[in-house]
Order: structure tokens, then C-alpha cells, then sequence
């Protein structure tokens, strides 16, 4: 699970209507926890939720400086619903994963990397694109869970025009405003689909300049030049956009599996945070996962 997606979801579409003893809202640990809830009442066998605490700190932004530079960071008051959100799933019996140098998208892509020969099928809970490029199996799937809607690798097809396998190329292309990635000057959506049909490589036209002027896109003769002269943060963009998917987390699914709730820790936390209301819903999934 990408954790923030759901814990920004909550924090701008709820009204501030919870309030730790501490004075901060909880808007955003409400809107989680309760997803979470919902979550283990499904019951599924094994969930990792992955949390972003690279904001500053990561590899991408040593790389580059100005990586999601247009976004705002946290402010003390955000921090704390942020830090909150992890208490709770660890107390709800999730195994939970951050890190300072990796985001969430590298946490979820080397635990499904690891994880291949004894997990199928794989749901990514996420609405993030990025994420579209870890699919590279037919029974794996990108899941927005909250609206039940399901994607799978032809699906990444059939709205960008390319394979999972092809998305950091792409990216790398036509760039990721939401990420402050870089693209090419001139080279828009369908150009980039175009160069990658067939299951062809950026490489391959990097290694093979005089044959874009073949291609059937607009503006075909200045591909060459545009992809040469850009050749240095193409690069850049692409290991912006890659995903990690090497980094040692554990050693077996066994790791994943859903763990007795704390009960009375989680009944603690929601009358800290002012979410007693949850309660209900608290031991509803607790006697499901007793039975």
C-alpha cells in the first residue's frame, strides 16, 4: 500500500471534525485508520504499507535539487498526523516500512520484487501512476481501493500507449509535471507512444538517430537533434523515474502477514487522537481476525 495517497485523500477531503489532546486535527488519521479498518475486515493474507519520509532527504533529490520541488512540505501539524498514521497501522497489526532515502513507490517496488515467488496475485493500493511500471506480471494489479477500480498491464497500454516495462522511457520523454521531472522540448504524448512501439527502447533511437527521421510523427526531422541535445537529462529523468526495486527488506512473505491486533494500544491511540468513534469498527475487525 502507498500510505500517503490514502492519508492525503482524507486530509483534503474531510472536514478538521477530529482533535487530538494534544490540539492538533485528525482529520487525516481519521479518514486512515478508518480505511485501514475497512481493510483488514476484508482480510486480506499479507499487507505492506510503505510511507514516504524522503521528502528532503532521499537520492533523487541529491540527484537533483529541484525533484518535486513545487510541492509543499508538511507543516508541524501535518507532521503529526503523518507520524500518527504510522502508529495506528502498526497497532492495527500492519507491517509497516519507511525510509529516509527511499520513497514508498521504492519500498513497494522491492518488496513485490522479492516477494514474486511466493505472492500471486499482487495488489499495489495506489492511484499513483508511477507504480503502472511495477505490472510486469498479467495477474499483478494497481488497485484504488477506495473506489474499486483495478488496473492491469493492458490497461497501462491502453491510456499511455506503452507497456509498464516502457513507462520510464516515456516519462523520461514527455516528463512528470507532478514530480518536476523534465521532458524533451517538443516531444508531446503521442510522439513518445510512437517512438515506443512495438516494444522498442529509448536506446534504440539513441543508438539509431538517423532512422527518426523515418518516423511518422510531427516534426520527425528534429527528433535526432532534440534527443541528442537533451541525451544528459534524459538520463537524469530516468533514473528520476525508475523505480527501486533491490532494496533488501525481508527475507520471506512471512514478513507481510497480518498480525494480531493491539487492541488495547489502538483503543489508547484513538482516544489520544479524538477517533473514539472508531471504535466499533476497532473490534468488528478484531473478532474477524479471531475467528
Amino acid at each position: 500500500m502507498d500510505a500517503s495517497i490514502y492519508i492525503f485523500r482524507a486530509y483534503f477531503s474531510l472536514p478538521p471534525n477530529w482533535q487530538s489532546k494534544s490540539g492538533y486535527d485528525t482529520e487525516a488519521v481519521y479518514g486512515f485508520t478508518n480505511f485501514l479498518l475497512d481493510l483488514r475486515i476484508g482480510q486480506p493474507s499479507h499487507v505492506a504499507v510503505c510511507f514516504d519520509e524522503s521528502l528532503e532527504t532521499g537520492f533523487r533529490h541529491r540527484i537533483y535539487p529541484e525533484y518535486k520541488s513545487s510541492r509543499a512540505l508538511p507543516d508541524e501539524a501535518l507532521g503529526f498526523q503523518l507520524l500518527m498514521c504510522q502508529e495506528v497501522a502498526a497497532a492495527l497489526g500492519f507491517s509497516i516500512f519507511s525510509s529516509t532515502e527511499y520513497e514508498a513507490d521504492d519500498l513497494i517496488g522491492s518488496l513485490l520484487t522479492s516477494l514474486h515467488a511466493d505472492l500471486e496475485p499482487v495488489a499495489i493500493l495506489s492511484r499513483d501512476k508511477d507504480l503502472s511500471q511495477l505490472l510486469l506480471r498479467e495477474q499483478d494489479y494497481l488497485w484504488d481501493y477506495a473506489a474499486n477500480i483495478r488496473g492491469f498491464r493492458p490497461d497501462v497500454a491502453e491510456k499511455f500507449g506503452v507497456w509498464p516495462e516502457q513507462l520510464v522511457d516515456y516519462l523520461a520523454l514527455v516528463g512528470d509535471a507532478s514530480d518536476d521531472i523534465p521532458g524533451v522540448p517538443g516531444v508531446g504524448k503521442k510522439t513518445a507512444a510512437t517512438l515506443l512501439a512495438n516494444g522498442r527502447a529509448l536506446s534504440y533511437w539513441q543508438l539509431n538517430p538517423i532512422e527518426l527521421a523515418c518516423v511518422n510523427v510531427r516534426g520527425a526531422k528534429q527528433l535526432a537533434a532534440k534527443i541528442s541535445a537533451y541525451a544528459e537529462q534524459i538520463s537524469l529523468a530516468q533514473r528520476l523515474a525508475k523505480i527501486v526495486c533491490d532494496i533488501p527488506l525481508v527475507a520471506s512473505a512471512t514478513a507481510l502477514e497480518l498480525k494480531p491486533m493491539d487492541i488495547d494500544l489502538a483503543q489508547a491511540l484513538f482516544e489520544q487522537l479524538g477517533i473514539k468513534n472508531l471504535n466499533k469498527k476497532l473490534m468488528r475487525a478484531h473478532k474477524l481476525g479471531s475467528e
